[in-house]
């Protein structure tokens, strides 16, 4: 099968009957379209003339790359094309796997950085102002609408693009929200008192307005055109908002959520009941939290213990 062909037939299995995002499978064909080129460059064009030695040959490349790639990268870009090929050996498509061999390299674990809870109230105080203040009634939509968006990432832990894909009906369930995380994968997330403040003030008051300037949508967060909210510009929201409150941490949409999940574990919360809420398949994948908390330990420790000092 020609190697084009492959990756084609691949990407779509990968995007139709494992559900994965367009932003991953767009990763995918990214990676794949610098392996099979590297393999054109020798004159392999058929997925089935492509030998173990040729995929080791390409790993050991990509790795001594001057610059050297991010461990990150080139765990992702081997994932691509072994995925690729035990695919192909799956569908009947090639008769052995040339990517057997083929390790990743260790990525470092690195802590997720959170902010505190005084910097959250600074980040969403920048953002616009909290319903009832005496600012609210004055204040311009978009700040209405930034607030509820910084509002719901923070009390939900949710993905950003999990939050601008949400339409009006996700939010008819009282205090809960149901998100639709990877592999459109349904969740369904408590609403503190805050958010849902602050979500039905956008909702009510400037929503109808931003929706009349664009085509009929069912998406909760929309532009000042009336369209849909991208990921871009809730991040450049969030950018914005950490920017005015005079944040000096990195601030990005993810950080809401690793906030979100530290703060949990902080105030007593069961790891696996976190795990649920931010939609992770497995637990080991929320278990790096347990270690962002380490000094909030050590002081509990010197705290409590009688010898601790």
């Amino acid at each position: 099968m020609e190697l084009e062909r492959a990756v084609d037939t691949y990407l779509r299995h990968v995007a139709l009957e494992r559900g994965l995002s367009d932003h991953t499978v767009a990763a995918y064909r990214r990676d794949l379209e610098v392996y099979t080129a590297w393999l054109r460059a020798r004159g392999v064009i058929d997925a089935e003339a492509v030998t173990a030695e040729l995929v080791a040959a390409f790993g050991a490349e990509r790795a001594s790359a001057d610059p050297p790639p991010a461990a990150s990268s080139l765990a992702r870009l081997q994932s691509s094309v072994r995925g690729l090929h035990r695919f192909l050996v799956r569908e009947g498509r090639t008769e052995a796997d040339p990517s057997g061999r083929l390790r990743p390299p260790k990525t470092p674990r690195r802590l997720p950085k959170a902010l505190t809870v005084t910097q959250i109230d600074e980040l969403l105080d920048a953002a616009g102002p909290a319903p009832g203040s005496p600012d609210a009634s004055v204040a311009e939509p978009v700040a209405v609408r930034d607030r509820a968006l910084l509002e719901l990432l923070y009390a939900t832990g949710a993905r950003v693009s999990e939050i601008v894909q949400l339409d009006l009906d996700d939010l008819s369930h009282g205090d809960l929200l149901r998100v639709r995380g990877k592999g459109d994968k349904e969740r369904i997330v408590p609403v503190g008192s805050y958010a849902r403040a602050a979500v039905e003030a956008y909702a009510t008051r400037v929503r109808p307005a931003l929706a009349a300037r664009g085509r009929a949508t069912p998406r909760l967060f929309l532009g000042v055109r009336g369209a849909p909210l991208s990921r871009q510009s809730a991040w450049l929201i969030i950018q914005a908002a950490a920017d005015r409150a005079a944040l000096t941490a990195h601030v990005s949409p993810h950080t809401l959520r690793h906030s979100f999940a530290t703060h949990l574990l902080q105030g007593g919360a069961d790891v696996r009941v976190v795990q649920e809420l931010l939609g992770h398949a497995s637990v080991a994948t929320t278990q790096i939290y347990t270690h962002v908390s380490v000094d909030a330990l050590r002081d509990v420790y010197a705290t409590a213990h009688p010898r601790a000092r």
